[in-house]
């Protein structure tokens, strides 16, 4: 006799580890962070593009089968906007995480730097004014790091 589970025992055994997670809010998290990332790297690929063009190009080709109807319209005009939809939140929220992560890292980088200024770790934080003050302070900075340089280079400086 053989131990193995069936598939009613595995699909009990999904259900309740489903059930036991259903309100953890950083199971789900994860779990969309992960498919999202996974999402994000396979619809980059070339690979994607081609599956995209390949079904477009049926899609074109059966034009003239289904008399380019209203439902032969309908399908593509569906479809597209359904990929769209979902495509959106995925990338966004690729975009989202990467943002974050290079805001990490240019954070210990301002930290590491012993004469950074350290007012800068959470700029991204700042209101649209505030931000609008610290762009102008360093243009500012930059104009006359650039004016003082062209001044030295009368000088034989570099």
């Amino acid at each position: 006799m053989s131990s193995k589970p069936n598939i009613c025992d595995l699909a009990r055994s999904w259900a309740a580890k489903l059930s036991a997670n259903m309100d953890d809010i950083a199971y789900w998290n994860a779990r969309f962070d992960r498919f999202a990332r996974l999402f994000s790297r396979l619809s980059g690929r070339p690979l994607a593009f081609n599956i995209a063009l390949f079904v477009i190009l049926a899609w074109v080709i059966t034009g003239p089968i289904f008399g380019f109807s209203d439902t032969w319209q309908l399908v593509i005009n569906t479809t597209t906007t359904i990929v769209t939809f979902l495509m959106v939140f995925l990338i966004q929220h690729t975009q989202n995480r990467d943002t974050e992560a290079l805001q990490v890292k240019l954070d210990e980088l301002i930290r590491a730097v012993e004469r950074a200024d350290n007012t800068l770790l959470d700029l991204e934080e700042l209101e649209e004014e505030e931000l609008a003050l610290m762009r102008r302070k360093y243009v500012s900075l930059a104009r006359a790091a650039r004016e003082e340089r062209m001044g030295g280079k009368g000088s034989g400086e570099e």
